[in-house]
């Protein structure tokens, strides 16, 4: 709520400039820096957000191309694989305290964050970003990370700002034979069988049931 609340305020201000001042201010931002992404847009004091760019133009590239400017690479990656990475522990923990507050036992592997849940099996979570395709359709890759040996890979799609979470893909190792898997906006019911809204399945694997005259630890 307050970034929506800072991004409506910085989106306010924009207003206030016309078309020919806020193209001036982003000249001044490349003439400073050299190039332009969303980052350094963000970051450049006296200029609108990247956000107002693209509300006020359509988007960023076609803003770019206003002043004439043709970034030598698509600088949109670099941020959205930064943000993927930074928001990734994150994620984690969320998975972390939802199978734990089913009664199962959670250990955390520190580096890779593998969760091994209940000493039976190893779950390792993956962000794929959304990748839209020049025909206005999405698509998103899986990479397995085999080295990693988890039971399941639990693969959270992202919706194109690279903020929101799209599904959950609980995908068994023993069901996957490459490496990695391409997912679109539909995808086969072989695929989609694995697909689900939250993590809930997840929490219904790790919940341990007690039996009557079973004692656990």
């Amino acid at each position: 709520m307050m970034f929506e609340a800072a991004q409506q305020i910085i989106l306010a201000r924009s207003y206030r400039m016309s078309d020919t001042e806020m193209l001036d201010a982003l000249c001044q931002v490349l003439s400073r820096q050299g190039y332009l992404s969303g980052i350094v847009i963000d970051e450049a004091p006296c200029c609108p957000s990247s956000s107002a760019y693209t509300n006020r133009f359509g988007s960023l590239l076609r803003t770019y191309s206003l002043i004439g400017y043709s970034p030598e690479r698509d600088y949109r990656y670099v941020e959205i694989n930064k943000r993927l990475r930074e928001l990734h522990p994150e994620v984690v923990a969320d998975a972390e305290r939802a199978v734990a507050e089913t009664g199962a036992r959670v250990e955390k592997e520190p580096i890779s964050g593998v969760l091994k849940i209940n000493d039976e099996f190893r779950v390792s979570l993956t962000l794929s970003r959304c990748r839209p395709t020049d025909a206005g359709a999405n698509r998103w890759l899986i990479r397995f990370d085999n080295a990693l040996r988890p039971d399941i890979t639990v693969a959270v799609r992202m919706e194109l700002d690279a903020r929101t979470i799209r599904d959950f893909y609980l995908l068994p190792s023993i069901d996957m034979r490459a490496n990695l898997i391409r997912l679109g906006d539909h995808n086969d019911f072989g695929l989609e069988g694995y697909r689900y809204d939250d993590l809930s399945m997840l929490c219904r694997l790790a919940r341990r049931i007690p039996l009557k005259g079973v004692a656990y630890e």
